[in-house]
């Protein structure tokens, strides 16, 4: 006759099996797909935007570090079988940590190249912005924001800047993607470079909300 300690312990290893088996099919569906590093990308946007627009960094280290010791704190408290999991997953998908945990290529000599020019027009742009008739698009770009405030020849030097500066942005969007071997990331490091921008421009600049409205910043 089984002892209740017996059908304990066969429920308990039932119970580790279903979790692994579970677990293995969750790393599967993660090892085989290489999806977009939006982490990195921020990172990388952040880097560029901050060199171009020659703004500081705006999240201070201490951040990262709390949130680091946070997460050492919250792993503490796993029970046994979760330690378990956690130390099958952790060895089933070093390849997918790796990716998410790094960094995207912007130093290529193309990208290089874009970011130089794009901070040497900075000095000519920046009298539009101040003025808020130029502002910063949703979508990664810029644009007239405020036609108004301008003369006609002032209108005219804007467009002028303003198509350059835009076709540098993509130019820089698709050459990250490139440089990181996957073309099909521009997109999303459009979308990404278009927040990072927005979140870095100085105060009385103007941008442009999800809905398409201008607003001060």
């Amino acid at each position: 006759m089984k002892t209740r300690q017996s059908i304990y312990n066969q429920y308990r290893l039932r119970q580790y099996f279903l979790a692994l088996l579970v677990t293995l099919s969750v790393v599967s569906c993660v090892t085989i797909n290489i999806y977009f590093p939006a982490a990195a990308a921020e990172k990388a946007a952040e880097k560029i935007v901050d060199d171009v627009l020659n703004t500081g960094n705006s999240q201070p280290p201490a951040q990262e570090n709390e949130q680091k010791s946070s997460d050492n704190t919250q792993s503490f408290y796993l029970s046994p079988s979760q330690r378990v999991i956690l130390s099958i997953t952790d060895f089933f998908i070093p390849t997918a940590q790796a990716a998410g945990q790094a960094n995207l290529n912007i130093d290529s000599p193309a990208i290089r190249a874009i970011q130089n020019s794009m901070k040497k027009r900075q000095a000519k742009l920046r009298p539009f912005y101040d003025s808020g008739a130029v502002g910063f698009t949703n979508n990664g770009l810029i644009a007239i924001a405020n036609a108004s405030a301008l003369s006609l020849k002032q209108k005219s030097i804007a467009k002028k800047l303003i198509s350059a500066e835009n076709k540098d942005r993509m130019n820089l969007y698709r050459e990250i993607a490139k440089a990181n071997g996957h073309p099909e990331w521009q997109a999303d490091i459009q979308n990404t470079f278009a927040k990072t921008w927005i979140r870095k421009i100085s105060p009385g600049w103007m941008y442009q909300t999800s809905s398409g409205q201008w607003k001060k910043k």
